[in-house]
């Protein structure tokens, strides 16, 4: 099995960091591929950054899915992951649904910790996407700066820690780490905290093998269908041709 794992910022770091984390939720027959975007911003921190970084999804996407079985996009607002659904065949899988959807299953109500208050009305929007606003004890974000993104989870990790046991406090009967930069913190702190800690980017891997294994047939009805082709004005390469159906030119 093969799986895109797909960095919708530009950081290369963040990618590889995120690659040698994945490396535990996966099975023995599992490889993983991971891009990163060649166009948008270093991290993603705003609803605005995010619709930027949901284009680069979808051309990373129509440029290298070919000979993979899934997908995940790796950023915890899932940028683009319903308009990918729509557009391509395999399945596509964001570590923000796979986080909630796996926080259910273990516990009534959930609730999310990031690492920056920026972060909070995108993160506040994934959940009213999911339909699980009413699942959810709260949102809680560090308030403390942080030197570099990529270094986050160790620069931060006491109040993280501190803000997870606040949401256990609050009725949380299992924590979301939120964020790429928080990917493998879970591991790292589920002794210390009461409750199941969740890792966005695991539940993801997890789901995307789990699906790939169901055998599903891709659809071609109802509200995620391949639209019908389309040419596109000032769209070049591999998602033009894909948008237009002409995707086995060379």
């Amino acid at each position: 099995m093969r799986i895109l794992l797909l960095n919708p910022n530009t950081s290369a770091a963040m990618t590889a960091r995120m690659a040698q984390a994945a490396q535990a939720a996966l099975a023995p027959d599992v490889q993983i591929t991971a891009l990163t975007a060649a166009t948008g911003l270093p991290y993603i921190a705003s609803r605005a950054e995010a619709q930027l970084a949901g284009a680069a999804v979808l051309e990373t996407l129509a440029a290298h899915h070919a000979g993979h079985d899934a997908a995940v996009i790796a950023a915890y607002g899932d940028p683009g992951l319903i308009a990918a659904r729509e557009l391509f065949d395999l399945p596509v899988v964001g570590m923000a649904e796979a986080a909630m959807l796996t926080a259910c299953q273990l516990g009534a109500r959930f609730a999310i910790v990031t690492f920056s208050p920026a972060l909070l009305p995108w993160y506040e929007d994934a959940v009213a996407l999911a339909g699980l606003s009413a699942r959810c004890v709260g949102l809680y974000a560090v308030r403390r700066p942080f030197q570099a993104v990529t270094e986050v989870q160790d620069e931060l990790r006491p109040e993280i820690l501190a803000l997870a046991e606040r949401a256990v406090a609050d009725g949380a009967d299992t924590v979301i780490l939120a964020g790429a930069p928080l990917a493998g913190l879970a591991t790292a702190l589920r002794d210390a905290v009461p409750v199941p800690l969740i890792d966005p980017l695991a539940s993801a891997l997890g789901q995307a093998q789990a699906l790939v294994r169901l055998g599903t047939r891709p659809p071609t009805a109802g509200r995620f269908a391949r639209p019908p082709a389309k040419p596109a004005t000032g769209l070049t390469g591999p998602l033009a041709r894909w948008i237009a159906h002409r995707e086995a030119e060379t």
